[in-house]
């Protein structure tokens, strides 16, 4: 394995334990679609990045930063609550992006792969995960006090509305993470599922972000561990195409289901 190739992999099992946490508390809000819906509204940036011939995650960063205001405002203008405001965005960025990513880059934009780093983009990443981990761990107290009692977060001094921005930014920046690998389609499916997961199996909120963060690393590793050993696996007449994002995202659901027999017993 090459150095980029290692950067590429490191940075992939940090952004699941990052994906972990942030997917708790994006379920504890009742943003269980939002992972999907966020990641396509990076579709426009990547397409017009594509088209520019210029960095598509730079474009995707965007595309999320513009979005991100832009839900975030809907939430205080109009009242909404974050899945309709999201809602509201999706439609337009999914057509938009669609016609804007040339055709040869659409599936790799839509279900990602795997690809070396380079020495300076893995350290952006790193420094990316890092501040994604250090705000959940710095406002997993406030962040649930809001959640449960919003009158009582601002009782407290916590601005409850910079509070949500900022979960909105940590959410985008997790999405942006986990787009070269999993792609628009399926790294929502990556901060969510996990934390289902630990949903069904936990009682406690640290145990519940510990669980949650486990799963997304496990659902990774023997993911890639599929795809690099089972990349195209015959089963009778078909043969499945198992690259990283569906292996990975296979993986998770196995593990969610078997969640939810655990859970019964």
């Amino acid at each position: 394995m090459t150095a980029a190739e290692t950067y590429s992999v490191v940075l992939v099992l940090l952004t699941a334990l990052a994906a972990g946490l942030v997917g708790s508390f994006a379920l504890m809000k009742r943003m269980s679609l939002a992972g999907d819906v966020v990641s396509h509204i990076a579709l426009p940036g990547l397409g017009v990045a594509l088209l520019l011939k210029a960095n598509p995650l730079v474009g995707a960063a965007v595309a999320l930063l513009l979005g991100t205001f832009l839900i975030w405002h809907l939430q205080q203008r109009a009242t909404m609550t974050t899945d309709v405001a999201i809602g509201v965005i999706f439609t337009a960025a999914l057509a938009i992006g669609t016609v804007l990513t040339p055709s040869e880059d659409l599936i790799e934009a839509l279900f990602g792969g795997f690809g070396g780093l380079t020495l300076l983009w893995f350290i952006v990443g790193l420094l990316a995960v890092f501040a994604i981990i250090a705000f959940v761990i710095s406002f997993r107290h406030k962040l649930i006090l809001s959640l449960f009692s919003p009158e009582l977060a601002a009782a407290t001094g916590v601005n409850v509305s910079i509070l949500n921005l900022y979960f909105l930014l940590v959410f985008s920046l997790t999405v942006l993470l986990g787009l070269r690998f999993l792609g628009s389609l399926l790294v929502g499916a990556l901060i969510i599922i996990p934390a289902a997961i630990g949903r069904q199996l936990t009682h406690t909120l640290n145990a519940f972000l510990i669980t949650s963060s486990l799963a997304s690393v496990l659902s990774v590793i023997l993911g890639f561990l599929i795809s690099h050993f089972y990349p195209h696996l015959p089963v009778g007449h078909v043969t499945l195409n198992l690259t990283l994002g569906p292996a990975i995202i296979g993986v998770a659901t196995v593990l969610f289901l078997l969640s939810l027999l655990r859970k019964k017993i």
